[in-house]
């Protein structure tokens, strides 16, 4: 591949990353008014919120198999399609059965984009012989702050959903339509059995994503709920620590290539455990508005690379083939995002929302201490 090829598959994968940050995003301004408009309960909306994460997970395995014997660029278009249609459906279900199956299939165009895009910046990043991970990584929250913000501003100027999906929708085509020429093909299917259970490296990767994905989901459910319980901030303002640590993880992940071209994938880990663990213990330790600023800045900065780091040694084991590897790692990291919250919910409840995020630095440490594992686990 020549350097402009190099380029233009990089970016590719950049607008892929984009268009799945993008998509989620837009659909969480929607929610209230899919409550609204089929009138249930909070309990039956959980449900329904549960669909999507269950699509998503659904679908991983296929998208890892499917790489694995196609090549992520197909599954890539499709899935990247896929998700860019699936939008406005969602606005336009009148029933919670018909809301649930829309919820579904967006969450599988979901899963697999996930999975397959990892699975495609694998493959850039090695062909471009340089680290890449994080920033492909950083355009999904990039994707996520346009994707809130789009669909936030034209609800706040009274653009009826149905319309605001449909301009979103065209956003998320037009960037799938610049990227599917440009995405590499990748290698043939790759040989020895496609099911394979995770195991070895790959085991203890998905392990460590769970955990870092258990973070990240209860930075986005608990961190406002910690700053009105511990009397730091009102209502109003608590979701400031959660845009803290969304703004610095993406810093960290927009700075981290060079980073880890510069010190390697071990000390990467390292550090940015050391840093997480050291956000949380000002977070927790600290009672004041500053120091919890500091500490949510702090977690955000030393957890955004991380698991670009997780994807990369996935891709660079040979104990499984890559594709079912990814969607390992992958779907063990949304594990962590839908069941985490509840765990955390539950421990709250035993004892105290500050000993659960004490618990989630516990958890850090584990990153910490297998951090020399991940980066000598046979290739």
């Amino acid at each position: 591949m020549t350097i402009s090829d190099h380029r233009a598959a990089q970016l590719a994968t950049r607008l892929a990353f984009f268009v799945a940050g993008f998509g989620i995003a837009c659909w969480a301004p929607l929610v209230p008014f899919a409550k609204q408009r089929l009138g249930v309960d909070d309990a039956t909306l959980g449900l329904l919120l549960l669909s999507l994460g269950v699509g998503s997970v659904a679908s991983m395995l296929a998208a890892g198999l499917l790489s694995a014997r196609y090549g992520s660029k197909p599954v890539v278009i499709v899935s990247g399609l896929a998700l860019s249609v699936l939008l406005p459906p969602l606005v336009i279900a009148t029933t919670p059965v018909t809301l649930a199956l829309a919820l579904f299939a967006f969450g599988a165009a979901l899963g697999s984009l996930d999975v397959a895009v990892n699975i495609q910046a694998i493959e850039v990043e090695r062909l471009s012989a340089r680290p890449l991970m994080s920033g492909f990584h950083a355009q999904f929250s990039i994707g996520g702050f346009a994707g809130s913000g789009v669909m936030t501003a034209l609800l706040a100027f009274e653009v009826a959903p149905l319309p605001g999906t449909l301009a979103c929708c065209a956003i998320a085509l037009a960037a799938m339509i610049i990227a599917v020429p440009r995405l590499i093909a990748g290698k043939p299917a790759e040989s020895g059995p496609l099911l394979v259970l995770p195991h070895g490296a790959v085991l203890l990767l998905a392990a460590l994503a769970a955990i870092m994905f258990l973070v990240e989901g209860a930075m986005l459910d608990w961190s406002a709920l910690l700053l009105t319980a511990s009397g730091r901030l009102p209502a109003a303002q608590a979701g400031l620590g959660y845009i803290m640590f969304s703004i610095t993880m993406t810093i960290g992940r927009l700075a981290g290539d060079v980073v880890v071209a510069r010190i390697g994938d071990r000390a990467t880990l390292l550090w940015g455990s050391v840093m997480a663990i050291t956000g949380f213990v000002v977070l927790l330790a600290v009672p004041s508005v500053v120091s919890a600023m500091t500490g949510f800045a702090l977690v955000g900065l030393g957890a955004s690379n991380l698991v670009p780091v997780l994807f990369r040694r996935a891709g660079a084991q040979t104990v499984m083939p890559v594709g079912l590897a990814v969607a390992a790692v992958t779907t063990a990291g949304y594990s962590g995002v839908l069941l985490g919250p509840a765990g955390i919910g539950f421990v709250a409840a035993a004892t105290s929302l500050s000993t659960a995020f004490w618990l989630l630095a516990a958890l850090l440490v584990v990153v910490l201490a297998s951090a020399p594992l991940v980066a000598t686990a046979p290739r």
